[in-house]
C-alpha cells in the first residue's frame, strides 16, 4: 500500500526528549516517511507515536503508552523479536513498508563507554518487493520488484529484479504492451515516476505502486550508478540498453540499495530481454485463462496447478515464468522441447528426479547469505545442492541409442562442480566443517563439526567440562568446611557462587578462603578466588568458541559470495532440468504430444483436450474428457481462420475455446500439449474475451467491460495473433448485440486477419461462413433423449440446429409455468415474420390458464418411507394392503 498522504506524517522534535526517545526520533528522521519503524529494544521491536497507532490497528495488538514527550503521552506498541517475522509478514501483506532499526552493539559495550543508550541504526527497509526470508515468501512463486521508466525520446521500459534469487533484467516496451508485460512479471511492487501514479493503478492495482521522484529515473545518473555497482567502464557488455531501460535499471538499483540501508544490492549483472521475444497476454486474457491463478485468486484449479510436477522450488518458479511469458522464438522453443523429449525417452529420468529432490533452493539460500541474512542452515543447503549438482553431472549421459541435445550438454557442463576450483574446494570444506543438521543462526553456534578448528575444540572442551569442574569444587569445599548441603550455583547477577543455609554459614565465615557476597532470609552466599578464576575461564571459553564459529561462518559466507554467479548458473541449470523431467513424466502419464511448430499461422489440433478439466475429471473419478479437433489456417486458403462456434449453453463452447488458447501457451512455453497431434504457428499475442462482470470501482458495467476488452482485441490483434471470443454483444439489446458481434467478426476476418474462435448464440451470424472467404462454422452437439437434453461435448462442422435454451432452463429448475410460457413465446416468434407484432398478440402471463403445480401423491410419499430390507414378511403384507388402499384414494 502506497498512500501519498504518508509523506505528510509528522513526528515530534527530539529537542527535550529522553536519550532513548531522542535516538528514536533521530532514527525516525532517517526512515522514509511511508515506512513504519521497528525500533529494537532488547527482546522486542517497539513502535512509537503514529507508527504505533497504525501498527496496533493492523496487527490487532494492544496500544499502550510510555512516559511523556513534550507534555503528551507517547503511544507505543511492540512485538517480540523472536517472532517478529510473523508480524512483518502480516504488515507486508497489509501493504505496509517496515524499516528495521537494530541495536549495533551489546549493552555491556555501551555501558563500558559510558553511553546512556546502545547504538542503533537502520538495518534494512522491508517492502513487498524486497523480501528474502522463507517465512515471508511463497517457495514456489517468484517475488519480483519492477520499475517503469519513460525516456525523453518517447521510449518506455520496464526493469525487474528478484532480490531472493539475484535476477536483474530490463526490456523496452510500447505503451499498449505495458499491462501485458507487467501481467507476466506480476511484480509485488512497482516503482514509477510520481506523475505515472494514477496510470499505473490500471496496470497492477494501486496497492502495489511506489511513486518516486522523477530525478530517480535520470538515465545519466543511472548509467553512472550501474557502472559503479558492477565495476565496468561501459554497459555495452551487458546489452545495448536504451535510455529508458537504463533509467529503469538505475532507479531499481537505487531503491534496492536504500532498502539495504545503503549496502550494495547483490544482484546478477543486468540482462537485456529482447522486446517481442515473449507472447503478449493482456491482464483480462490472463485472468480468464487462469494460467497460474483462478478467478478466485487460488493456485489450485489453475493451469499451473494441473501440470506442475516439479520437485524443487526453483523448478516450480521457472515453470510458472515460462507459462506466464511463453516464448516467440522457434529456436528457443524447440530447444526446450528437445530436452523434454530426451528425458521422455531416457532411462535415467527417474534417477535424475530423485537427485533433484535433495537439491533444495540454492537461489534463495545464496541470496540470504550474500545479503548477510543467512545462517548455517543456508550453508548446509548449498553444500547439499552442490553435491547433488556434481552427482547429476555424472548421470546426465545418453542412454543406448539416445543423442544428447545441445542444451543438455551445456546443462551437464554447468553442473560439473569439479571443473570450478573455487566451488570444488568450497564443497569439500563444507562437507568437513559443518555438522549434519546445523542451526538457523550463526549467533547460536554449534554448527562447526569437531576436528575442523583445533582452538574451537579446546574452547568447547573447557566450556563443556565446566559442570565436572564445578562439581569437583563443590565436593572439595564441602569436605573442607564439613558442610554437606553446600552448593555451587550460578545466576546472571553474581555469576558462580557458593550457597549454604543460614545456620551453616559460620564455618564459611571463619574460613579464610571464602569471601562473603550476599545474605538472604534463608541462605548465605560466598565466593572464592578459585571460583572467580574458573568462572572467567568458562565464560571466556564459551565466548571464544562462539567467536571462532562466527568467524568461520563469515569466511564461508565470503567464499560463497565470491562464487555467487557460478552458483546461480548451477541453480538455473537444476531448475531447467527439473522442469524438463517433470513435464516429460507428466506427458508420459497424461498421454500428451510434442507440438510441431510451423512457420505459417496455422492451428491444427487433433483430439485436443482441456488440461485442467481433464485433470479434474480424473481426480473425481468421472468419465474421461471428450477430445475434439480444431483446424485453422492463417492464409484462409487451406482452411478457415475465423470459426464461429454455436451450440447450447453448458455444451462446452467456453471449454473448447479455452483449451485451444491453452494449447498456444503450452506449446510456446516449450511443453507438450494435450492432443494426439498438434501443428501450431507461433502467435505474437493471445487474446481472450470470455465472461465478464461489473467493475464498480471504475464505474464500468458488465457490457462496458465487455466492450473495452473487445476494443483492445480489434485494435491490437495482428495477423499472427490468436483470439477467442465468447458471446460478444450479449450485454445489450438483441439487435444492438447482434450488430456489434457481426461487426467484430467481420473486423477480425478482414482487418486483423488473425486466427479466431468466435462463440455466439446469435444464429444469424452463422451466415458469415457463406459470406466471408476464410470463415467457417462449428457447433457443439446435443441430443434430446426421452425428454432429457444430453450434451455430447462433440464439436462438429456446421452450425447448431437449435439453441436448446428452454431445455437448459428446464434443467436449471425454472417453474413449469414459466417454461410453458417461454415455449409459447418461442413458437410464436419462430412462426411469424414480424416478431414485434407476434409478441403484441400474445396474452399476458396472468391471462393464460396456469396449471397449479401437482402435489405429490399419498402413495408416492408412503413408498418413500418404506425400507424393504427392514420389513418382516407380515409387515410387508400389511404394506401391500396399505399401498392398495392409498392407490384407490389417489385415483378418486
Amino acid at each position: 500500500m502506497t498512500d501519498p498522504t504518508l509523506s505528510d506524517r509528522q513526528f515530534p522534535s527530539p529537542d527535550g526528549a529522553t536519550p532513548m526517545m531522542a535516538q528514536f526520533l533521530a532514527l525516525r528522521e532517517e526512515t522514509p516517511k511511508d515506512a513504519l519503524l521497528f525500533y529494537r529494544m532488547g527482546d522486542f521491536y517497539e513502535l512509537f507515536f503514529d507508527d504505533a497507532k497504525r501498527a496496533a490497528e493492523a496487527l490487532d495488538i494492544a496500544l499502550t503508552q510510555r512516559g511523556q514527550h513534550q507534555g503528551e503521552p507517547i503511544p507505543m506498541c511492540g512485538v517480540p523479536a523472536a517472532t517478529a517475522e510473523a508480524y512483518l509478514a502480516r504488515l507486508i501483506r497489509a501493504g505496509f513498508k517496515v524499516a528495521v532499526g537494530e541495536q549495533l552493539e551489546d549493552p555491556a559495550a555501551a555501558k563500558a563507554r559510558g553511553a546512556k543508550t546502545v547504538q542503533r541504526g537502520l538495518a534494512r527497509i522491508v517492502t513487498p518487493g524486497t523480501l528474502t526470508e522463507d517465512s515471508l515468501l511463497e517457495a514456489r512463486a517468484s517475488n519480483r520488484i519492477a520499475a517503469f521508466a519513460p525516456s525523453a525520446s518517447g521510449g518506455m521500459a520496464i526493469a525487474w529484479a528478484e532480490v531472493s534469487t539475484g535476477e536483474f533484467a530490463a526490456s523496452a516496451v510500447d505503451e499498449a504492451g505495458i499491462p501485458a508485460e507487467l501481467g507476466a512479471l506480476n511484480p509485488a511492487e512497482l516503482l514509477v515516476p510520481e506523475e505515472y501514479f494514477v496510470a499505473a493503478a490500471a496496470w497492477v492495482g494501486r496497492g502495489r505502486i511506489t511513486p518516486l521522484a522523477r530525478a530517480k529515473f535520470d538515465a545519466k545518473s543511472a548509467t553512472r550508478r550501474l557502472k559503479e555497482r558492477f565495476g565496468v567502464d561501459s554497459l555495452d557488455a551487458f546489452g545495448d540498453f536504451t535510455s529508458a531501460e537504463t533509467a529503469a535499471l538505475g532507479a531499481l538499483l537505487d531503491y534496492l540499495e536504500l532498502a539495504q540501508a545503503g549496502a550494495p544490492a547483490k544482484l546478477s549483472a543486468p540482462r537485456q530481454v529482447r522486446s517481442g521475444g515473449a507472447l503478449l497476454i493482456d491482464p483480462a486474457t490472463r485472468a480468464s485463462l487462469e494460467i497460474d491463478r483462478t478467478l478466485a485468486g487460488q493456485r489450485k484449479g489453475s493451469l499451473l496447478d494441473a501440470i506442475d510436477g516439479t520437485v524443487t522450488a526453483p523448478g516450480a518458479r521457472l515453470l510458472s515464468a515460462r507459462l506466464n511469458r511463453p516464448s516467440t522464438d522457434p529456436a528457443e522453443i524447440n530447444s526446450r522441447l528437445d530436452l523434454l523429449t530426451y528425458f521422455l525417452n531416457s532411462p535415467t529420468s527417474a534417477t535424475v528426479r530423485d537427485r533433484l529432490k535433495a537439491a533444495g533452493d540454492p537461489e534463495r539460500a545464496l541470496s540470504r547469505l550474500v545479503l548477510s541474512r543467512g545462517g548455517p542452515r543456508d550453508l548446509s543447503a548449498l553444500r547439499r545442492t552442490l553435491t547433488e549438482a556434481q552427482n547429476l553431472s555424472a548421470i546426465l549421459v545418453p542412454g543406448p541409442g539416445l543423442d544428447v541435445p545441445e542444451r543438455l550438454a551445456k546443462l551437464a557442463e554447468a553442473l560439473n562442480v569439479q571443473e570450478f576450483e573455487g566451488l570444488r574446494s568450497l564443497v569439500a570444506d563444507l562437507e568437513a566443517a559443518l555438522v549434519e543438521e546445523p542451526g538457523l543462526f550463526a549467533r547460536d553456534g554449534g554448527f562447526i563439526a569437531e576436528g575442523w578448528i583445533a582452538a574451537l575444540d579446546e574452547a568447547r572442551a573447557l566450556r563443556d567440562d565446566s559442570r565436572k569442574l564445578i562439581a569437583g569444587l563443590q565436593k572439595t569445599y564441602s569436605e573442607a568446611t564439613g558442610v554437606t548441603n553446600l552448593k555451587v550455583k550460578h545466576n546472571n547477577v553474581l555469576g558462580y557462587f557458593v550457597e549454604v543455609s543460614a545456620r551453616h554459614a559460620d564455618p564459611l565465615m571463619a574460613h579464610d578462603g571464602f569471601i562473603h557476597r550476599q545474605t538472604m532470609a534463608n541462605a548465605v552466599r560466598f565466593t572464592t578466588t578459585e571460583l572467580a578464576e574458573l568462572e572467567s575461564k568458562i565464560a571466556g571459553a564459551a565466548g571464544r568458541a562462539l567467536a571462532l564459529e562466527v568467524e568461520a561462518f563469515g569466511g564461508f559466507r565470503d567464499r560463497v559470495e565470491h562464487n555467487a554467479e557460478t552458483i546461480r548458473s548451477i541453480a538455473r541449470a537444476l531448475a531447467e532440468i527439473d522442469v524438463a523431467t517433470a513435464n516429460a513424466e507428466f506427458a508420459r502419464r497424461a498421454n500428451w504430444t510434442r507440438p510441431d511448430l510451423a512457420e505459417e499461422a496455422v492451428f491444427e489440433i487433433e483430439s485436443g483436450r482441456h488440461p485442467v478439466v481433464e485433470a479434474a475429471l480424473k481426480r473425481d473419478g468421472e468419465a474421461g474428457f471428450t477430445p475434439n479437433d480444431c483446424h485453422m489456417s492463417g492464409n484462409g486458403k487451406s482452411g478457415a481462420r475465423l470459426l464461429l462456434v454455436t451450440g447450447p449453453n453448458m455444451a462446452g463452447k467456453s471449454t473448447y475455446l479455452r483449451q485451444n488458447a491453452l494449447m498456444i501457451i503450452l506449446a510456446q512455453a516449450g511443453l507438450y500439449v494435450p492432443a494426439a497431434r498438434a501443428r501450431i504457428g507461433i502467435a505474437d499475442r493471445l487474446f481472450s474475451r470470455v465472461g465478464a462482470a461489473d467493475d464498480l470501482a471504475r464505474g464500468r458495467s458488465t457490457f462496458m467491460n465487455e466492450m473495452v476488452e473487445t476494443a483492445a482485441i480489434l485494435n491490437q490483434a495482428t495477423h499472427r495473433s490468436f483470439v477467442i471470443l465468447d458471446e460478444v454483444g450479449r450485454g445489450t439489446s438483441t439487435f444492438d448485440g447482434l450488430s456489434i458481434a457481426w461487426a467484430a467478426a467481420e473486423h477480425l476476418h478482414e482487418i486483423n486477419t488473425c486466427r479466431a474462435l468466435f462463440a455466439t448464440h446469435y444464429h444469424e451470424m452463422t451466415r458469415l461462413a457463406e459470406e466471408l472467404s476464410a470463415a467457417g462454422n462449428l457447433s457443439l452437439r446435443a441430443r434430446e433423449w426421452k425428454g432429457e437434453l444430453v450434451f455430447l461435448h462433440q464439436v462438429a462442422e456446421g452450425p447448431a440446429d437449435r439453441s436448446y435454451g428452454i431445455e437448459v432452463a428446464r434443467r436449471a429448475g425454472l417453474p413449469p409455468a414459466a417454461i410453458a410460457r417461454a415455449t409459447t413465446i418461442l413458437e410464436r416468434l419462430e412462426s411469424e415474420d414480424a416478431p414485434a407484432a407476434a409478441l403484441a398478440e400474445l396474452p399476458l402471463f396472468s391471462a393464460m390458464p396456469v396449471a397449479a403445480p401437482a402435489k405429490p401423491s399419498q402413495l408416492s410419499e408412503r413408498m418413500k418411507r418404506i425400507d424393504p430390507d427392514r420389513l418382516s414378511p407380515r409387515e410387508a403384507l400389511d404394506c401391500l394392503y396399505e399401498l392398495k388402499r392409498l392407490s384407490g384414494e389417489d385415483n378418486e
